[in-house]
């Protein structure tokens, strides 16, 4: 595969020599007719049900190599996916459903389309909403599996933005097997082979994408079409999925769940993303719904290549066939899921032969003042770890002062709390140099979709005036 970047945008080329058929990989791995592969509307929806749903919604495509996957419904989205991927044609996923983010995704793959679940008012350019997807049982129970070109580019996702303007990652069928065989060999043990997820992410994204659309189609595993959002509609949403259930989950959801009171069904294992963890968030949450909680690391540009026990591992294990080389400025990543070694801004140190690993920080979240050295995950850390505050974050100012020092900055949410003593708790555990100033208190962090805090939201809310 070869991706080629011209002044009309991105053209995915497929490096196949000439009379050399590609490698196909199968769409749907547990192929099973009657296999439950989705949750909805109470109903199991069987893999024959599914397939014959792709196959009705990929005849209405217009021919095209990309387009824009809006579909707000799990299922709907999962369904679109794959009927965009059988037509030959790629994902785009933008970094949100922004009327200008869309615009900006479809004027980068010039000729692409956009599909949804939804009517939009304004709609993109090229827009097909999907007819009602119906359950019903299939006239055929028999299946015929579609497989995929191994080197197709089923994908294009951006990143989040957290760090700045938000970039492209091209994802081919390939890499994603590769990633999800690394995913259920951390899971198995842990829960098995089978399981029901209900997730309170958004399939858009890639921690959705891992859990929600590539566990059910590589992996015997079925999915909630729901993206339960309060702790009542969490425990609705479990009991509606059979046992054993992995509940796929963020810190900020997790902490909702946890001090909320409601009793949720058994579940056999929880899984986060997207935030750190707080190893007494971790403990608290094992202990009120008895099962490990199991925090996963990786990146939009990587997908998930290491795992950990929140509550009682410091340290990162990787994934088969994954090694880290350690770089002055970040971490070299090699996993059978990338074609080449990717670079991280992650700061790590190696244990255990090169299994293991602890994250210091990110080389642009490194700070040295007067000689002296911080990392703005560690004081976000420290942050977080002060009685009464439920969330926040630490980060740095573009502008800087007349000695050439960027001023270090916070947000929290912290109800019962003022900013002096938040401050006054920071100083017994940081170096003053690296207490946030301004430090400002609001009611809630601009999280996006995923619990990720986009940099231009957070200078946005630290220059808002209540």
């Amino acid at each position: 595969m070869t991706v080629h970047e011209g002044e009309h945008g991105l053209a995915i080329v497929h490096d196949t020599r000439p009379g050399e058929a590609p490698q196909r990989l199968p769409l749907l791995a547990a192929a099973e007719p009657g296999r439950p592969l989705f949750w909805r509307d109470g109903q199991a929806v069987s893999a024959a049900q599914f397939l014959a749903h792709v196959h009705q919604v990929a005849a209405l495509l217009p021919v095209a190599g990309a387009a824009v996957n809006l579909c707000e419904d799990r299922y709907a989205f999962l369904v679109a996916f794959c009927a965009i991927a059988l037509r030959g044609q790629t994902n785009l996923l933008p970094p949100s459903r922004a009327h200008q983010a869309v615009d900006e995704v479809m004027a980068a793959h010039p000729g692409s389309h956009a599909v949804g679940d939804q009517p939009l008012e304004p709609a993109p350019r090229h827009y097909r909403q999907l007819p009602p997807l119906l359950v019903s049982s299939p006239a055929d129970e028999t299946i015929e599996l579609p497989e995929l070109p191994a080197d197709q580019v089923v994908a294009v996702a951006y990143t989040s933005g957290s760090t700045g303007a938000p970039k492209p990652n091209l994802k081919t069928w390939a890499s994603f097997s590769a990633s999800n065989a690394g995913n259920l060999a951390m899971l198995g043990p842990a829960i098995g082979a089978r399981f029901a997820v209900v997730a309170t992410v958004p399939s858009q994204h890639m921690y959705g994408i891992e859990t929600t659309v590539l566990l059910p189609l590589l992996g015997d595993v079925s999915v909630h079409a729901g993206r339960p959002f309060f702790p009542a509609d969490v425990a609705a949403a479990l009991a509606e999925v059979p046992a054993p259930r992995l509940l796929v989950t963020t810190p900020v959801h997790l902490r909702a769940l946890v001090e909320s009171g409601v009793e949720l069904p058994p579940i056999a294992a929880m899984m986060s993303a997207t935030a750190p963890m707080p190893t007494e968030l971790a403990g608290a949450a094992e202990q009120r719904f008895g099962a490990p909680l199991l925090e996963v690391f990786g990146s939009t540009e990587t997908c998930v290549f290491a795992s950990r026990r929140s509550g009682t591992d410091e340290a990162w294990t990787l994934y088969p066939g994954v090694q880290l080389h350690p770089q002055p400025d970040g971490t070299l990543v090699e996993a059978p899921q990338l074609d080449q070694p990717m670079m991280l801004a992650d700061i790590v140190s190696l244990s255990d032969g090169g299994r293991r690993f602890q994250l210091r920080g990110r080389h642009a979240d490194m700070l040295e003042i007067a000689g002296k050295r911080a990392s703005l995950g560690d004081l976000t850390r420290r942050l977080l770890a002060i009685p009464g505050v439920r969330d926040g974050v630490v980060f740095q100012l573009d502008e800087a002062e007349a000695m050439g020092v960027r001023r270090i900055a916070a947000l929290a949410v912290a109800p019962g709390l003022d900013e002096q003593a938040i401050l006054a708790a920071l100083r017994e555990v940081i170096d003053p140099l690296f207490l946030p100033r301004p430090l400002r208190l609001v009611e809630a962090l601009p999280r996006n979709e995923t619990g990720k805090l986009p940099r231009t939201a957070l200078l946005e809310r630290l220059a808002q005036r209540d």
